[in-house]
């Protein structure tokens, strides 16, 4: 994402002026230039954050999405903790779940033509009401068929803020070095706040009540997402379609469906590594380390996330996700070799540096791969992808541990990080040939 498309992919970043005198102009946020500034920051992070309204849209996203991380295994805590019973909390999470994949991306179409704050605001509230409805349900033990009911106003109406944050930086930054930083910073966000949800559903639903779980990520979205769609400054324009004119879905732009499967087969790595990280520590005596493991695992991603946005890289975006989809099946297929839980720890700190370099490249693709008027759309298909591939991953990887053991559960992982790799090498051509397009910035 960091080279001149007038030049050949791997050669040299320089000025690309010519034989102009060097300057010391100050660029900002919109790629404009003005003269006299001071030098601009060698934080990358920090000059992104600079530009107008920006650091308080990414941390209203941030509180928004709060809830990915905590809705699922909040509902599964509060419902086992208030009716005993592990196949109803299952349930009730995988319609949540389900819906939420089914809807996410016709949002995300419908935000994409008439904007952020239209759309999402009152299903804002539809989402406060079926959160809030299944908290009071399940505190009165309701009858099974209302958990359904709410869990499928709750899941219906989340949208994905992951994406509409990344709309708005690409709207406010037109330097895809910069967009490349702050995509970056989203997905460190995003892994931080798989680091925090979880841990704190657990100890909320466990020390506090069952259904304190949800009643934070419900908090945490009411919040997060009137301060996110209260700033109309930064909100992206939306696109006109013309009546009688039938747009077809994102999903069905070229790559975007190989893009998908293998977001997919990636949510199922991660999914059935939570199960089987679980089981594996209540077999070697020590349960209690199971979320300080996967707090090791998405620390080693945030870090490499945050390291990989400070550079500026030179080989294609195409490439780069390939290789961190092939280093990311190399490392899951160490589990296999794993006998004790510092090995773990270990193995899982290394394997998380491919992830979310391989997340900031994927979502980089669908830039590529779907045209601007689809962009949220495009961002929300490859988030639902990566949210269905988990469930997948946690039911398939619960299975065959149920049957066989932990191990068992981490070979379900080592043939999702396998199919990943198949999928990306397969679709190479395609990615090489619709990445090639806009990989780069336009030369100055």
């Amino acid at each position: 994402m960091a080279h001149d498309p007038s030049r050949s992919p791997d050669a040299p970043e320089d000025d690309a002026r010519g034989d102009e005198a060097p300057r010391t102009d100050l660029t900002d946020g919109h790629g404009t230039v003005a003269a006299g500034g001071p030098a601009p920051s060698r934080n990358p992070y920090r000059a992104v954050l600079a530009v107008p309204g920006a650091w308080r849209f990414s941390a209203a996203a941030l509180v928004a999405r709060l809830p990915m991380s905590m809705v699922g295994i909040g509902t599964i805590l509060m419902v086992q903790g208030i009716y005993g019973e592990y196949a109803l909390a299952g349930r009730v999470a995988a319609v949540l779940v389900v819906v939420q994949a089914i809807c996410s991306p016709q949002i995300a179409r419908l935000v994409d033509r008439r904007g952020q704050r239209a759309v999402m605001l009152p299903l804002l509230g539809a989402t406060v009401l079926g959160l809030g409805g299944l908290v009071a349900c399940a505190t009165v033990r309701a009858p099974e068929w209302t958990l359904y009911a709410t869990a499928v106003v709750a899941g219906a109406t989340q949208g994905s803020y992951g994406s509409m944050v990344r709309a708005r930086w690409t709207h406010a930054l037109d330097d895809p070095r910069r967009l490349h930083t702050a995509y970056s910073l989203e997905a460190a966000l995003d892994e931080l706040v798989f680091v925090v949800g979880p841990a704190l559903a657990t100890v909320l639903a466990t020390l506090v009540a069952p259904s304190a779980g949800l009643v934070v990520p419900l908090v945490a979205v009411l919040t997060g997402g009137l301060w996110f769609l209260s700033q109309r400054a930064t909100e992206p324009p939306t696109f006109t379609v013309e009546p009688g004119v039938r747009t077809r879905s994102a999903i069905r732009a070229p790559g975007m469906v190989v893009l998908a499967l293998v977001f997919v087969a990636m949510g199922v790595v991660f999914g059935g590594t939570d199960v089987a990280t679980v089981a594996f520590a209540e077999d070697e005596g020590a349960p209690a380390v199971a979320g300080v493991i996967l707090g090791v695992f998405a620390l080693g991603s945030c870090l490499s996330g945050l390291a990989y946005g400070a550079r500026t890289w030179v080989s294609p975006l195409w490439r780069r996700f390939v290789v961190g989809i092939v280093g990311l099946g190399a490392g899951v297929s160490l589990f296999l070799v794993v006998t004790s839980l510092p090995v773990l720890a270990a193995v899982m700190f290394v394997t998380g540096f491919a992830i979310a370099p391989t997340l900031i490249n994927g979502n980089g693709l669908v830039q590529n791969l779907v045209t601007p008027r689809q962009l949220t759309e495009g961002l929300a298909w490859v988030g639902t992808s990566l949210g269905v591939g988990v469930s997948i991953g946690s039911s398939v990887a619960g299975a065959r541990i149920d049957a066989d053991g932990a191990h068992a559960g981490f070979e379900v992982v080592v043939a999702a990080g396998v199919l990943a790799v198949v999928l990306a090498l397969v679709s190479l051509r395609t990615l090489r040939r619709r990445a090639v397009r806009q990989d780069v910035p336009p030369a100055p």
